[in-house]
């Protein structure tokens, strides 16, 4: 049964049991493949039964211009993604983390949204089969006065459509028409559809409605507010749905630990050490880390550079939350080129500090656009029974030595 759901199946069995050798799938080598999106997040996880889960996208228009030098990111996508028996290509689950545009830029124009049977053979556009999303995030950012793009309206109004359809039919959506809520809603507006709805700290332990234990996530963000001036913290602190992935490889459980936390800033990082770092620290524990907000410096600390400088002091429970790395630990800032000026993000001191993290290895930290300017590559990283190996070209024989994950979990590491 699943952690955040204890009576689904005494409703109506609604998922797929079992191994993949039990389902006769045969096992694939997961992977999490980051594009290269200039400061925005679109990362792309297969599962080693083969299931795709889609975090975020950033789709610019200058990259559907074969006469720019963008990349192309959409048909890198495309390139990577299956079709089902009707011809239509798919992403098994989509997580949109918060609905800011460089998060979610390009859905409209390659994703399906509607009713399944509407979709369109001339159009060819990505069937999504499951959503992820927070009623909470896209609620606080409309409540913090920011005027959502075309895209992220469009992700909402899908949202509710299918909503709408669980509260009609329970169970017996389908693939087109299913989504998971991410947090409970406030006013209690969830409750009458918990089947569906991940609870804080809890696990998400399904895709698309199949349990085989190929992957988890416990869900750590949206945060739930303790006063009214609280939650205009964690307005303003960019609340985003934050995850924590395990990761099988190899036919090994738990082989890659991947954390993911869209724009959450300082006292979002702040409150989950605080609330976490003695029990639970490893719930942060990471070999795969997304630096959030584009390697800001605004996730590190409270004091402006602007304004200090040098000057500026890291935040320690901040630090310690993302630094809970195990053996081997990557870093990965989704964002254009790191440079030592004014710009934030991304930020030259984020990057020094994240570096330090990895024990001043810098060859562990990879910006993403980086990246593609000297490979041409998008980043990605498969998942062996060792633990993560970069991967280079196309070819799995061509991948990098294994960077020597480990298999147990961390001890909580303490800034300074």
């Amino acid at each position: 049964m699943s952690a955040h759901c204890p009576g689904w199946n005494r409703v109506i069995n609604p998922f797929v049991q079992g191994t993949n050798t039990e389902q006769g799938v045969p096992q694939m080598t997961a992977s999490v493949a980051f594009f290269p999106v200039s400061n925005g997040d679109m990362t792309l996880i297969r599962l080693d039964n083969g299931q795709t889960i889609l975090v975020d996208v950033n789709i610019r228009g200058a990259a559907d211009d074969e006469n720019d030098d963008t990349p192309n990111v959409a048909e890198d996508l495309r390139g990577r993604l299956d079709r089902d028996a009707d011809g239509r290509l798919f992403v098994d689950a989509f997580l949109v983390s918060h609905p800011h545009s460089d998060h979610t830029t390009g859905l409209r124009n390659h994703f399906h949204l509607g009713p399944p049977a509407d979709w369109n053979e001339d159009d060819d556009k990505i069937m999504i089969r499951e959503m992820w999303s927070s009623p909470v995030v896209f609620r606080r950012a409309d409540a913090n006065g920011e005027s959502l793009c075309e895209d992220a309206r469009a992700w909402a109004k899908e949202a509710r459509r299918r909503v709408k359809l669980f509260r009609e039919k329970s169970f017996a959506t389908t693939e087109g028409d299913r989504i998971q809520i991410m947090g409970e809603d406030v006013d209690d507006k969830t409750d009458d559809i918990l089947g569906i709805v991940v609870k804080l700290n809890e696990l998400v332990d399904t895709c698309n409605r199949v349990r085989d234990g190929s992957f988890e996530a416990r869900l750590l963000a949206p945060l739930f507010p303790i006063d009214e001036d609280d939650e205009d913290t964690l307005r303003h602190n960019q609340s985003s749905v934050i995850l924590r992935f395990s990761l099988r490889g190899g036919g090994i459980s738990d082989r890659c630990r991947f954390l993911t936390g869209g724009d959450a800033e300082v006292a979002i990082w702040n409150r989950l050490w605080d609330t976490h770092g003695g029990a639970n620290a490893d719930w942060l524990s990471y070999d795969l880390l997304q630096t959030p907000h584009h390697c800001s410096w605004r996730s590190l600390s409270f004091d402006r550079w602007s304004e200090l400088g040098e000057a500026v002091e890291v935040d320690a429970n901040a630090r310690n939350a993302l630094s809970q790395t195990r053996k081997g630990a990557v870093i990965v800032a989704s964002c254009k080129p790191i440079k030592a000026d004014d710009d934030n993000p991304p930020h030259e001191r984020a990057k020094r500090e994240y570096v330090v993290i990895l024990d001043d290895d810098a060859d562990r930290f990879f910006c993403t656009d980086e990246y593609w300017k000297d490979k041409k590559l998008t980043l990605e990283f498969e998942v062996k029974s060792s633990g993560i190996v970069r991967k280079i070209g196309t070819a799995a024989a061509l991948a990098a030595p294994a960077l020597g994950i480990s298999a147990t979990a961390s001890h909580a590491r303490h800034h300074g």
